[in-house]
């Protein structure tokens, strides 16, 4: 998958994607990272990307001919339109069926970062297909949320990981949160581990990693229950929880 940013920071996105998990998947050629300073293509020989809106107010707006130009150094000459995001405090917010999707159904994406108090309606219409929010908070620019998206998207493509179980059994992949999770020792600071989990019994340990996935979104998401695809089992857990009072926060 191809991955374009443009932005005012290219800088920023090579010192994090360049490490770690998602910086192997690029030198691996499992995906392509491309930065394009928008500061680039501007045609101020002050290299300004930014004016005064109409509206009045305070702040500036990052202007639309560089945008529009970085974009088209991305997307002239292509056969197909490159689908476009605009990372955006508007923007529908960001879940795991939203990253699903993008790593589904898309093979290439621009993903634009918008700074000071925004970018000129025109171009967002011009070029993006979608916005994108990675919550109802307003950051100083859209880099961050598009690491976010790069980052979360190359994680469901085959090969970024080592193997399906290490993202499939994570918080939201199935609609729960995950399940408490212990590395050695087996006591520290006189906290043990459960039991359980060094019984030996595979299937017992799994049950226990459901109910604890089950028990863990009762009490701090409840509302991703609404949406969750629960079995019979997981049900009848869930009401004896409640009916004990084991739920509350």
């Amino acid at each position: 998958m191809r991955f374009d940013v443009l932005t005012l920071f290219p800088q920023m996105f090579e010192a994090v994607l360049g490490e770690s998990i998602i910086g192997r998947a690029a030198e691996a050629g499992i995906i392509e990272l491309n930065f394009i300073n928008i500061r680039d293509y501007t045609k101020n020989k002050h290299r300004k990307v930014d004016d005064t809106p109409y509206s009045g107010g305070g702040g500036m707006l990052m202007s639309a001919q560089p945008i529009y130009d970085a974009y088209m150094s991305v997307a002239e000459g292509l056969p197909y339109k490159p689908y476009t995001i605009y990372m955006s405090p508007r923007g529908e917010v960001m879940t795991q069926e939203t990253v699903r999707s993008l790593a589904a159904k898309h093979e290439h994406i621009v993903l634009l970062c918008g700074h000071y108090e925004g970018v000129d309606q025109r171009v967002i219409d011009e070029i993006a297909d979608a916005e994108i929010s990675l919550g109802d908070f307003v950051l100083t620019g859209g880099e961050i949320p598009a690491m976010a998206v790069i980052d979360a998207v190359s994680r469901m493509l085959p090969g970024v990981l080592s193997d399906e179980g290490s993202y499939s059994n994570e918080s939201h992949f199935n609609g729960l949160l995950e399940y408490p999770q212990y590395t050695k020792p087996a006591e520290w600071h006189g906290r043990e581990i459960p039991g359980i989990l060094i019984s030996g019994h595979h299937a017992k340990i799994e049950e226990w990693k459901r109910e604890q996935s089950l028990l863990s979104t009762l009490k701090k998401r409840p509302d991703l229950l609404k949406k969750a695809a629960l079995t019979d089992k997981d049900r009848a857990f869930l009401k004896r929880i409640l009916e004990d009072g084991a739920g509350g926060n």
